[in-house]
């Protein structure tokens, strides 16, 4: 696994693939990517963005994020080897100081006080999980966004999940098993 562009371009990433976690694939990844930088539907401005990556695992995202310009990326994972991964991916690609990283589950997220209004929310639940979309919901009654958010749910490409309760879906892109969702709220 390896960082597509950006600063980093090219530097390897630790993964871990177990039961608990799975990483996100390079090419899905560089297409979400390309529609965050290109696409006229999304128009959200990735340079010094603020982004929260949920169940990130070992944060191929926020990684690919902080690479491409983001200001800050907070990364939510309970998994303990998981997150020492992830540590050891910011230290090794120095840029610890870009990221904070919560080792809990993602709904103890919501009693903490001190989180930063985001740009992004990068979801990426594990395919089973389906509280995610309370999680959300929350997030957005909590006001931890700014006025608007782009939100990026990564799901199996057969769930069929309704979102409109949510927030408003800008547009689905399906890559082979995944389905990457695009909203806004």
């Amino acid at each position: 696994m390896r960082i597509i562009s950006g600063k980093l371009k090219g530097q390897q990433i630790s993964f871990l693939k177990n039961q608990n976690t799975r990483p996100l694939k390079d090419s899905v990844r560089e297409n979400i990517f390309n529609i965050l930088i290109h696409s006229k539907l999304v128009e959200t401005n990735l340079i010094n963005a603020n982004i929260l990556d949920l169940y990130s695992g070992v944060g191929s995202f926020g990684l690919e994020a902080i690479s491409r310009g983001a200001k800050m990326v907070t990364f939510v994972e309970k998994d303990e080897k998981a997150t020492e991964i992830l540590k050891n991916n910011l230290l090794k690609l120095k840029i610890n100081n870009k990221a904070k990283i919560l080792k809990k589950n993602v709904d103890e997220l919501l009693h903490l006080k001190d989180l930063k209004k985001y740009d992004i929310y990068f979801f990426d639940p594990p395919f089973k999980d389906k509280n995610f979309l309370k999680i959300l919901l929350q997030l957005k009654k909590n006001r931890l966004s700014k006025k608007e958010v782009l939100i990026i749910i990564h799901r199996e490409r057969k769930d069929i999940e309704k979102f409109d309760e949510v927030f408003k879906t800008v547009f689905e892109k399906i890559y082979g098993r995944s389905k990457i969702i695009f909203g806004k709220f």
